[in-house]
């Protein structure tokens, strides 16, 4: 059995209220959510892109602008954590992200090089999460 359900637009005119007032409430919902990340004391999420391949994961992330010095990185067992600041005039600007790891890494030899606002990282994947060929006796 299908049932009809009538769709009501948002912008339809109802009683006591302008057919612009949800216009004007997504409106004001979109800015006010895409001007806080500019709020001075707003933690802002750092783009990255990550792949994989058979023996390492590779993570970018977009820093443009940061420092070198002004980058933190810390891999606690697979969580993996990014942080840095930005001078923007006379305020700073923070950037954080962290994600967990599919599998575990070898932390030892884990390697970062920072070049034109861009973090790369590669994270060699622990020898026990490799895939093995297995011969057949």
């Amino acid at each position: 059995m299908y049932r009809l359900i009538r769709y009501t637009s948002p912008l339809a005119t109802s009683a006591g209220r302008s057919s612009w007032s949800g216009f004007d409430r997504e409106f004001n919902s979109f800015f006010g959510s895409a001007l806080a990340d500019y709020a001075p004391d707003a933690t802002r999420s750092i783009p990255v892109s990550v792949h994989e391949d058979k023996d390492n994961l590779q993570v970018s992330a977009e820093l443009p602008g940061v420092e070198r010095a002004d980058i933190n990185i810390e891999l606690l067992d697979e969580q993996l954590s990014l942080s840095a600041t930005r001078k923007h005039g006379e305020q700073t600007l923070s950037f954080a992200r962290s994600f967990s790891l599919p599998y575990a890494v070898q932390a030892d030899k884990v390697t970062a090089t920072y070049e034109n606002g861009i973090l790369r990282l590669t994270l060699p994947k622990a020898e026990a999460v490799k895939a093995r060929k297995i011969a057949i006796n």
